[in-house]
């Protein structure tokens, strides 16, 4: 079927591979429902998102996005949200290997991943401008997080494409790695309790005082863990 999302587990290391290359990995409905589940379905305390073929992620089937009524780009545009808040929420460390191009959506759901790794042959634009358009899954409130508000008014109103480099250095990616895989399974070799708290701690968005007060019980919970 179309939309594939293919599915392997590594010890605890879970990969999900954007399986659509003919369409540089675009997504359609049934491709973000599909992603979706996956990451919903998955347990491993590392979860490792990457594209088949010589793409990261086109973003949006932009035959699909055509074709979409207004209240249908608004519901194409909820499920893409969907998918990226279940990558945010997920119970463990979300890491993105880009090896190739990530367009629109697909920079969006690096964004969502708590690790960007790119190798050299990554490039990231965000080309929704360019059609008249933007991203709607989740990245205009993402992107200025992670790269400041100058940079990512700077990538989103041009539409430029960025190459590995200028991406590390803006911070959109941690690092530039030719084995992103290999930095994942090494991740899944951690302690898997402090990992999930962790991840669970840094996404925390309440107020200080919560958040340093869920910080120390965390803390005793894995201390008594480890008496």
């Amino acid at each position: 079927a179309p939309d594939m999302i293919r599915t392997a587990v590594s010890d605890d290391c879970r990969v999900l591979t954007l399986d659509r290359p003919e369409r540089r990995n675009a997504l359609t409905c049934s491709g973000l429902d599909a992603l979706e589940a996956a990451v919903r379905d998955a347990t491993e305390p590392v979860l490792y998102l990457t594209g088949a073929g010589d793409a990261f992620c086109a973003g949006a089937d932009l035959d699909v996005v055509a074709e979409l009524t207004e209240d249908d780009a608004a519901e194409f545009a909820r499920r893409g949200q969907a998918v990226t808040r279940a990558l945010t929420e997920y119970n463990g460390a979300v890491v993105a290997g880009i090896d190739g191009p990530a367009r629109g959506g697909g920079v969006e759901l690096a964004l969502a991943c708590d690790i960007r790794l790119a190798t050299g042959e990554a490039s990231f634009a965000e080309t929704g401008v360019k059609l008249g358009l933007f991203g709607a899954w989740g990245g205009t409130a993402r992107l200025p997080d992670i790269v400041g508000t100058g940079d990512a008014l700077d990538i989103a109103l041009s539409g430029r494409t960025l190459d590995a480099d200028t991406a590390l250095r803006m911070g959109l990616v941690s690092r530039i790695t030719t084995e992103p895989r290999a930095v994942a399974e090494e991740l899944a070799a951690v302690d898997s309790d402090a990992l999930r708290v962790l991840k669970a701690r840094m996404r925390d968005d309440a107020d200080r005082e919560t958040q340093e007060r869920r910080e120390q019980r965390a803390f005793a919970d894995l201390n008594a863990k480890t008496e």
